[in-house]
């Protein structure tokens, strides 16, 4: 969340960026500094009444040592007015905390000054495209109507056993989606990512931490008897190692890599959109996380960018990269790139990666810090990344790698698959 020191020292310009995401924040920014006039009133109040208490303290004993007896019981007298009016100072004092905190839950993350303007997907600004349009004929086949041809996805069966949007995937069709799995694994291990294997339910706090609460709890699947969540991406457990951490200036950055299934309730989702792999509620994704210093996370944002490019280069999918607008942003991000791959079959292209930098959002409801070397603590910078989310990448290198004899199989992909084409 936004700190009251961002919006104090410039609460035109919050309210002016929070408006770049169609956000108007002006209402809650002027409640938020009335908010914290008053509570800066009632922390004066309590430390002079402390002081007091103090004073009191010293003069209660003085006057027991002479024998002032009277005297010292109407000090006591004063001692005990003064601490129950501290202790409704107190309670309205955690009463403006806990609103100015609620206020600040409410207010999403401001984009940062590349971030264009614009309402929906179409403002989205092509930043960078590469890889080789694949030729197809006429009769290509989507990859719902392949994975049937070649026994690799079972949509039908997922129906029967779960719902709709959790497929099962059989054969070579596991095969590849476990190649895939490891082979961003491997390659973000080689980035210099540290790999770690999270639970995929969290509780509260860490929704809250990362931002999925209290914005998102419908999106996510509730277990409601132990009040944890299903998680939604590998980020959330992930980034969460590092709340209440205060990390030393020679642990940054910190990088690491998860494997994870995901689940998405996906309400409202309907239409050709989500036909086949192009939306489910179960999902596979590698997930890469970094803690930085607020100075490199722009570098490291570069890097991440590079790290997915190169594994579309890899895999041979023709891709473009897309600088989010304002309107089109998540609530916690300052600014997101989306990488899309081409689909060749059903001519379209499909996302399959964000890469987001958040700057101090999620650090500050993580109270994620690090000590600098002036020995205070500061507010680290959180960034994550896909790398890559599974079932788009499935669904367009069957459908780009369509032969008359079978499905070629990437190269970069043979030595975990252990074939080079599906026939």
């Amino acid at each position: 969340m936004l700190t009251i020191q961002q919006i104090k020292e410039n609460p035109q310009h919050v309210i002016a960026r929070l408006a770049v995401k169609g956000f108007d924040g002006a209402e809650a920014i002027e409640k938020i500094l009335a908010l914290d006039a008053q509570r800066r009133e009632l922390q004066l109040k309590n430390d002079n009444q402390a002081a007091e208490l103090n004073k009191y303290a010293a003069t209660i004993g003085k006057f027991m040592k002479e024998g002032k007896k009277a005297e010292a019981e109407e000090a006591k007298a004063s001692v005990a007015t003064l601490k129950e009016s501290q202790k409704t100072i107190a309670e309205d004092l955690a009463k403006v905390e806990e609103e100015v905190r609620n206020i600040l839950l409410s207010i999403p993350n401001m984009p940062c000054e590349m971030v264009p303007e614009g309402r929906t997907a179409e403002d989205n600004v092509v930043e960078k495209t590469g890889g080789q349009m694949p030729e197809l004929g006429t009769d290509a086949l989507p990859h719902w109507d392949l994975a049937k041809k070649y026994n690799l996805i079972d949509f039908d069966l997922g129906v029967k056993i779960t719902g709709a949007g959790f497929p099962v995937y059989i054969g070579k069709g596991a095969r590849l989606q476990r190649a895939l799995i490891q082979f961003f694994l491997d390659e973000a291990g080689n980035s210099g990512y540290v790999e770690v294997q999270p639970p995929y339910v969290v509780n509260e706090a860490s929704g809250y931490g990362t931002g999925q609460l209290p914005d998102k709890e419908g999106q996510m699947y509730h277990c409601q008897l132990d009040n944890l969540y299903l998680i939604p991406t590998a980020e959330v457990p992930v980034t969460n190692i590092y709340r209440d951490v205060i990390l030393n200036d020679a642990q940054l950055p910190v990088k690491n890599c998860a494997y994870s299934a995901c689940f998405r309730r996906e309400a409202g989702s309907y239409g050709k959109d989500v036909r086949g792999l192009n939306r489910l509620h179960q999902f596979d994704k590698v997930e890469i996380v970094r803690i930085e210093k607020p100075e490199n996370s722009y570098a490291a944002l570069e890097e991440m960018k590079d790290h997915v490019q190169g594994l579309l280069d890899k895999l041979g999918l023709p891709w473009h990269i897309l600088r989010l607008c304002g309107g089109d942003m998540s609530f916690t991000s300052a600014i997101t790139f989306d990488f899309e791959v081409y689909s060749a079959a059903q001519q379209r292209w499909l996302e399959v990666s964000s890469v987001s930098n958040f700057e101090t959002y999620q650090a500050n409801r993580l109270k994620c810090r690090y000590r600098g070397e002036d020995k205070k603590t500061h507010l680290c910078h959180t960034l994550n990344g896909s790398a890559l989310a599974l079932p788009r990448i499935m669904a367009a290198l069957l459908e780009n790698n369509q032969t008359p004899e079978g499905i070629v199989v990437p190269e970069c992909l043979r030595r975990y698959t252990g074939f080079d084409i599906i026939n």
